[in-house]
C-alpha cells in the first residue's frame, strides 16, 4: 500500500470490480443547503441582548456550529446552529418583552388614573343647595 502524499498516480486508487468496470455511485438527492451558524445574530445578542447570559450561550453554540461546518460534520453543525438560534430567540424575547409589558402597564395605568381624576373632579365640583343640609 502506497502511503505517500500526494499521490502521483490517482488512477491506481480508484476501486475496480473483478471485470474491470468502475463502480457506480448513486446520489439519492440534491445536497441540502449548508447549515446556518447564526454567528452575526449571536454577536448582536451577546452585546445588546445578553439577559441571563443567553446571548453568550448563543455565541458559544454559533462558534461550535461554525467549527463543525468547517470540519465537515454537517449534522452536528445543524444541531449546534439550531441551539444557537433558540438561544438567540430566547435572549431577544427575554430582553424585549418585559420592557414592552412595563410600557403597556404604565400607559394603561396613566389612562386609568386620568379617568379617575376626571370623575373625582366632577364629584368635588358639585354644588349643593342649602336645603340639602336640613
Amino acid at each position: 500500500m502506497d502511503t505517500s502524499f500526494p499521490c502521483e498516480d490517482p488512477g491506481h486508487l480508484t476501486p475496480r470490480k473483478a471485470d474491470g468496470a468502475t463502480p457506480t455511485a448513486l446520489t439519492l438527492g440534491a445536497p441540502g443547503p449548508p447549515p446556518r451558524d447564526h454567528l452575526v445574530w449571536s454577536v448582536v445578542s451577546s452585546l445588546y441582548l445578553n439577559m441571563c447570559c443567553l446571548g453568550l450561550l448563543a455565541l458559544a453554540y454559533s462558534v461550535k456550529a461554525r467549527d463543525q461546518k468547517v470540519v465537515g460534520n454537517l449534522e452536528a453543525a445543524r444541531h449546534f446552529g439550531s441551539k444557537a438560534k433558540c438561544y438567540n430567540i430566547l435572549a431577544a424575547m427575554w430582553t424585549l418583552v418585559p420592557p414592552l409589558l412595563l410600557l403597556g402597564l404604565v400607559v394603561t395605568g396613566a389612562l386609568h388614573l386620568a379617568r379617575l381624576a376626571r370623575d373625582s373632579a366632577a364629584f368635588f365640583s358639585t354644588k349643593f343647595d342649602d336645603g340639602d343640609y336640613d
